[in-house]
């Protein structure tokens, strides 16, 4: 008989290899290419997201790796192992699905032991064992007698994830696992997952089409666009430096504009974008060549407000504005300004960092200041 101790050790993550490797994957359905020559490897023990708007491929990756879908081409490797013709229930991975999947005519309990039992390697006792574990694991040990619709989607979740762990499979496949709950159950559930993997140690791979979800879980990311990879990287790279204009828009609602490089110094360009205005953007990697055309990405968190006496003390271009939009969102108010009459952008600000007195009006003037710390530029896709 094991202890709650011994089944946390039981699911902790070995250094001999990475958890899954792709290499050279790709997937066509019919005329549709779902995956295209995907490589990517993700190690031990992360909270690994896959990341992109519906039909990217994203979900057809993750069902590639569990064993429902084969790859045309390539090969998955899971500890080491290649899976190639190795069916789904013989992989060491459990899925948790976005409709959780429980069978309504058993209790939690009952569903959480459903795969010890069918796979008819442990006695009585140690299914037992194992069942009260993993529902302490997830806080559900006095709902193990319920039926699923006798409790909350929250508690569902946690019943599919409980089930899914309970084997001590070396990765967990979540499928949009919190699409379908409330807001505030959803917020929950996020802590609910962070907790769960950090004490687990498992490696998890979650796909969402939520930024927000992978932003505040994922160890790292993937970005999917049409079955191509965008970009992979941490949570902070992803937001604050996105290699392509299709990461920048979907990461965060990032203000793109359009403009051309007219000069550089030694650290900033200095960009004509519409409207016959300037703003200057910090060089971070290699240099366009003046006269070429980029895109100017300002982060609408990065734009300030500035009075009059302020204007000395700061290191940027300062705008007149016109608001023509507020939004309060709780934390943050939300501001659509126009730019000396040529140019709209979004503005972000964090009310507490802003005093009553300097609250702004709509259709009212102001100033704001866009420093080149706040801008990246990319080239613009062709």
């Amino acid at each position: 008989m094991i202890d709650s101790q011994e089944f946390v050790k039981g699911h902790e993550k070995s250094s001999t290899s990475s958890a899954v490797q792709v290499v050279n994957v790709s997937k066509k359905f019919s005329n549709n290419l779902a995956a295209n020559n995907i490589n990517l490897t993700i190690e031990e023990g992360e909270f690994f997201s896959f990341l992109g708007p519906s039909g990217c491929g994203k979900t057809t990756l993750l069902r590639m790796i569990a064993g429902f879908e084969n790859p045309t081409t390539g090969k998955i490797l899971i500890a080491g192992t290649d899976m190639d013709g190795v069916p789904p229930h013989k992989r060491p991975v459990n899925m948790v699905f976005q409709n959780y999947a429980l069978f309504p005519h058993l209790t939690i309990g009952e569903n959480v032991a459903f795969g010890l039992k069918s796979a008819r390697r442990y006695n009585q006792a140690e299914i037992s064992q194992r069942v009260k574990d993993s529902l302490e694991l997830v806080r559900l040990s006095q709902l193990a007698d319920r039926l699923p619709s006798q409790i909350s989607g929250g508690q569902q979740q946690r019943a599919a994830l409980a089930r899914a762990v309970v084997n001590s499979p070396a990765v967990l496949l979540l499928d949009e696992p919190l699409s379908a709950l409330d807001p505030q159950i959803r917020e929950e559930m996020q802590v609910e997952l962070a907790r769960l993997q950090k004490r687990l140690g498992m490696t998890f791979i979650m796909v969402t089409h939520d930024q927000n979800e992978a932003l505040a879980l994922s160890t790292r990311i993937a970005v999917f666009r049409q079955g191509n990879l965008e970009q992979v990287a941490s949570p902070e790279s992803i937001y604050k430096s996105p290699k392509t204009l299709f990461v920048a828009k979907f990461i965060g609602q990032t203000n793109v504009i359009e403009g051309e490089i007219v000069d550089y110094q030694e650290r900033d360009y200095k960009v004509f974008i519409p409207g016959g205005l300037e703003v200057l953007a910090l060089i971070k990697d290699a240099r366009l060549p003046k006269g070429s055309r980029a895109a100017v990405l300002i982060k609408p968190h990065a734009i300030r407000f500035v009075e009059s006496g302020d204007q000395s003390e700061l290191n940027g271009k300062i705008f007149d504005a016109i608001i023509l939009n507020k939004s309060f969102q709780g934390t943050n108010t939300e501001y659509l300004v126009s730019l000396e009459g040529k140019l709209e952008l979004r503005v972000s600000m964090i009310n507490e960092l802003f005093s009553s007195d300097r609250q702004i009006c709509l259709e009212s003037n102001a100033k704001v200041c866009i420093s080149s710390e706040a801008c990246e530029i990319l080239p613009l896709e062709t």
